[in-house]
């Protein structure tokens, strides 16, 4: 057959570790046999990261913003020992972090449902996304290590030089502090992308955080949340017959693990990072969760879920044969190159996402997957393969769509 010709790029990130390994075997054999792959690529690799001294993470994220979407492979996010293994000039900050703020847009995360795999919590019959805000938090904090006496105080002076200030804390002993901050119009962006999703899923939509202790901060997350439904959201709600439903994050936690699902719950940046993973392995795995970071401005990053798989590059390195299952990288380029199907007009693009997608659930359901869903399959009879194998039996069904 003759390959599919794309109009216009998508910008391709590479990454890190067995994931990096994956996604050239993915482009090798799903992806380079069917389409003339036009891609715009930045290797995200934590040394190449290193050797331009994070520039190419901002590059990446702003190629996003011209060609309108991007997909990426799982990266790592140094920590002391990783500075040390790589000889890192720094320990640079999360690159999902950095690209998310520059494009300001909300993280949705859905399970990728297979009918031979149940999930833990045996009432969940759909599946539950989680909408995730992709700025702030935790993610561009500033932090401190006290070490003497004294006192640390959040400070702020305006343009006029009008100073206000509150008392963190008063140390008399060694410490640490840390500092958020969120902005008005980004979470207006937040919760507008939330109620447009869920008119567009129709679907309930949920939204939880701790207001009644953190008064200022997740308060104005609720507040905003509330007036914008009230004044843009509530008639189109009432008229699909969806909810839009707010509640504290800890009895929102026990509200979804004895729900039937079929709803998305919008969370804020750190909460919905930890959710999103209970959420996937609760589903079935990590590995099997869609990811894509929608922005007002019509920009879209689809990403793989998870991290690097670090253990199983460290057997690869080896040459242990390794089991790493790869369907969520897979859905990322599915999703991407579906969007940039859509976004140019591109029909027989969009059909082979669609293909790709059905050919990597048939090979489950045929009974054809890696180590970690064989752990959980309750099909009887199972062949477990290996990396390489697994995306090698895709291959064979996609051909066979096509």
């Amino acid at each position: 057959m003759s390959k599919i010709k794309m109009i216009n790029p998508l910008v391709e990130m590479d990454g890190d570790e067995m994931t990096r390994v994956i996604w050239g075997i993915i482009k090798e054999e799903l992806l380079e046999p069917f389409i003339e792959l036009k891609t715009e690529y930045y290797d995200l690799g934590l040394k190449h990261r290193n050797e331009t001294d994070d520039r190419v993470t901002v590059d990446a994220a702003k190629a996003i913003k011209k060609y309108g979407v991007g997909v990426k492979c799982a990266t790592i996010t140094p920590n002391k020992d990783r500075v040390k293994e790589y000889n890192l000039k720094e320990m640079w900050k999360s690159p999902n972090g950095t690209i998310r703020a520059i494009l300001d847009g909300t993280v949705f995360r859905s399970p990728i449902i297979i009918e031979s795999i149940k999930p833990y919590i045996r009432t969940w019959q759909q599946p539950i996304t989680i909408a995730r805000h992709a700025y702030g938090d935790i993610y561009k904090d500033v932090e401190m290590k006290i070490t003497g006496f004294g006192k640390v105080k959040l400070v702020f002076e305006d343009n006029n030089g009008e100073v206000s200030e509150e008392l963190i804390h008063d140390f008399h002993e060694k410490g640490i502090v840390m500092a958020m901050h969120n902005k008005k119009d980004s979470i207006e962006r937040f919760a507008r992308s939330c109620f447009n999703y869920a008119i567009d899923t129709k679907q309930d939509l949920w939204f939880s955080a701790k207001d009644t202790i953190s008064k200022k901060y997740d308060h104005t997350f609720k507040d905003i949340f509330a007036e914008i439904y009230e004044k843009e959201y509530k008639e189109r709600f009432n008229s699909l017959g969806i909810e839009y439903f707010y509640t504290l994050i800890d009895d929102a936690v026990a509200r979804v693990i004895k729900s039937k699902g079929g709803f998305i719950w919008a969370l804020k940046n750190y909460d919905g990072d930890i959710m999103s993973d209970m959420i996937a392995t609760a589903f079935g795995s990590l590995a099997m969760m869609t990811s894509v970071l929608v922005s007002p401005e019509g920009y879209y990053e689809y990403e793989a879920a998870h991290g690097t798989v670090q253990r199983h590059y460290y057997n690869y390195l080896k040459g242990i044969s390794t089991s790493t299952n790869s369907i969520a990288t897979i859905f990322a380029w599915s999703g991407a190159l579906r969007k940039r199907g859509e976004m140019d007009g591109l029909g027989q693009l969009v059909t082979f996402a669609h293909n790709l997608e059905k050919a990597s659930i048939d090979t489950i359901n045929d009974g054809v997957m890696t180590k970690d869903l064989a752990l959980l399959t309750e099909l009887k009879d199972v062949k477990v393969t290996d990396t390489e194998g697994f995306i090698k039996a895709i291959r064979e069904r996609l051909e066979k769509l096509l």
